[in-house]
């Protein structure tokens, strides 16, 4: 949800309607918030917590955390970045947590030790679940190699499908696979999904919009996509949830298939 101000810095401009948005979503059966103590920063937990404490039991909130500056405490950065978001968001252990990465790259020393953090967190109770975040395939079968991983969120979409790989490897192994940045990037008049000439014709010719082309055709890929489209407002917010019942016909399926091509 896009909750703090643009690109995720500063409070928003309407705190009360940020609040409504977040309500809303629980009310039409939203199970899984994601968030981060740096949104803001320290702006959307303290929105999640003001709209939702205490929590709905089976609302499970999902965060990140990373390693940002090079100062040979990864543990503490990582496990520090756990306890923000467990003071900010008032709870005693999280579903589950990222470990957010600067950007895909190799298994090494510096990604295990990151890793064990993560892990041993999860042992100690403070975190349900260890997800990774813009991961390289690599760096996703050797994790899951060595411990359970329960999510893994990288960009992909309808433009950007480098990370294809990596849902059929979360796909094989039971992993949810949740693409950031669903609708593209950047936004504007320079977005690449929801300015494609395809998407703006298939969504016409089938009573939607292109967000909810856009957001079907990630849902239709496989049964493990879980997704989590930024929104501000509880109509556009109301507009994404209705994707789910938009069905991509083969025209729909072979038009998509160029998109970014």
């Amino acid at each position: 949800m896009h909750l703090a101000g643009p690109w995720a810095v500063h409070a928003p401009p309407d705190r009360a309607s940020a609040i409504g948005v977040l309500r809303a979503a629980v009310a039409a059966g939203i199970d899984h918030i994601d968030t981060a103590q740096y949104y803001g920063p320290d702006v959307v937990n303290d929105l999640i917590r003001e709209a939702l404490y205490p929590y709905p039991p089976e609302l499970a909130i999902v965060s990140k955390v990373g390693v940002f500056r090079d100062t040979g405490t990864a543990a503490r950065q990582l496990r520090g970045g756990i306890e923000d978001n467990l003071r900010s968001l008032r709870v005693s252990q999280l579903a589950a947590v990222n470990l957010r990465l600067p950007s895909p790259g190799r298994a090494d020393a510096r990604f295990d030790d990151q890793l064990a953090a993560m892990v041993q967190a999860r042992d100690e109770g403070v975190i349900a679940g260890v997800g990774l975040s813009n991961v390289s395939l690599e760096q996703l079968r050797h994790a899951a190699d060595r411990t359970e991983i329960v999510c893994v969120q990288n960009l992909f979409h309808l433009a950007d499908r480098d990370s294809a790989p990596i849902l059929q490897e979360c796909a094989r192994r039971g992993i949810a696979f949740v693409p950031f940045c669903p609708l593209g990037l950047p936004r504007g008049a320079a977005n690449p999904v929801l300015t494609s000439p395809v998407v703006i014709r298939t969504a016409a010719r089938l009573d939607a919009t292109p967000p909810q082309v856009a957001l079907q055709w990630l849902l239709q890929l496989a049964p493990n996509v879980l997704l989590i489209p930024g929104t501000g407002s509880t109509a556009h917010l109301l507009e994404n949830l209705a994707a789910e019942h938009v069905a991509l016909d083969d025209q729909a399926l072979r038009d998509l298939a160029g998109v970014g091509a």
